[in-house]
């Protein structure tokens, strides 16, 4: 068989294999691959090892002694607590500044508005390991530039970071700044998608702008307030970088989050199975707390 013969036979044999029908499912695959490697599977690994328990080195099956341990845990519960506090408090604080950031940037008396967009924006993607730095230099008790202010018109120093309900709050300012932009982004773009002639038939019926505000713009934002509200409770639960760079858990675990005490627990004991009981806890809240708001907003 010639050179020339095997070429167009193994030319053949390609083309044989690769059709328009089982082009895509090719194409297709080295996502899938990758998907079910680095997503799937450590799903389902992490679901079994969350019944497991490390005995002597080794991973033996023990039930639900893992999830059992978890609920009778005052530690979890302190991390909980936490973290429901800064979702009720922080959330609705960072989407009402979003709201309003949005409808004025969205002004057209307002100049350079790409400038501010971009500014209140740029929180979001700034390396917060530098932010933190940054944040407690200026929170510092003695020498921060927040307390210097403060002494300087009299009032008395504020313990920042080292007190449990100040850092709490220094956590939320710090949480607000990070994220009240990013949403205001998605804010920003359900706003332009409403149409003019809604605000125009209103002022025709002699309708005030705070009448428009809330008969008009809040109603049709309302599917881009539940996504944020959504995407902000996941964000709330997933909480880490804040607090681990900002506080590190304290004092006395007052700003320690749910998913820090889970990083703890994998990273810091090695304790494995109990970190991913955990986690499946934490998706669980997730899901019920989404599923509420959608039931809430009845769409």
């Amino acid at each position: 068989m010639t050179s020339t013969t095997k070429r167009l036979e193994a030319s053949k044999t390609k083309k044989g294999f690769i059709t328009p029908k089982t082009a895509p499912y090719i194409f297709v695959f080295p996502a899938l691959l990758l998907f079910l490697t680095f997503t799937v599977y450590p799903i389902i690994a992490s679901f079994l090892l969350s019944f497991q328990t490390r005995i002597s080195g080794v991973y033996s099956f023990t039930g639900l002694d893992n999830y059992i341990r978890l609920f009778s845990d005052p530690v979890f519960y302190k991390a909980l607590g936490n973290t429901f506090i800064i979702l009720l408090v922080q959330v609705p604080i960072m989407l009402f500044l979003a709201v309003i950031l949005a409808v004025l940037l969205q002004s057209k008396l307002l100049n350079i508005r790409g400038f501010y967009r971009v500014s209140f924006f740029t929180p979001a993607v700034t390396s917060l390991v530098a932010a933190s730095i940054i944040f407690i230099l200026l929170l510092n008790t003695d020498y921060g530039l927040v307390n210097y202010i403060l002494t300087s018109l009299g009032m008395e120093r504020v313990p920042w970071l080292s007190d449990g309900i100040w850092a709490k709050i220094s956590l939320i300012m710090v949480t607000t700044w990070r994220w009240t932009g990013y949403n205001m982004v998605i804010l920003l773009a359900g706003l332009q998608n409403i149409s003019n002639d809604l605000y125009e038939a209103a002022s025709i019926d002699g309708a005030s702008s705070i009448k428009k505000f809330f008969h008009i713009t809040i109603p049709q934002l309302k599917p881009v307030l539940l996504f944020c509200f959504v995407l902000s409770t996941i964000g709330s639960f997933q909480l880490f970088d804040e607090p681990y760079n900002l506080t590190g858990g304290g004092p006395n675990n007052a700003t320690l989050t749910i998913t820090y005490y889970l990083y703890n627990q994998g990273f810091g004991y090695f304790d494995f199975g109990y970190a991913s009981a955990i986690a499946y806890v934490i998706v669980l809240f997730i899901a019920v707390l989404s599923w509420l708001q959608f039931k809430v907003v009845k769409e």
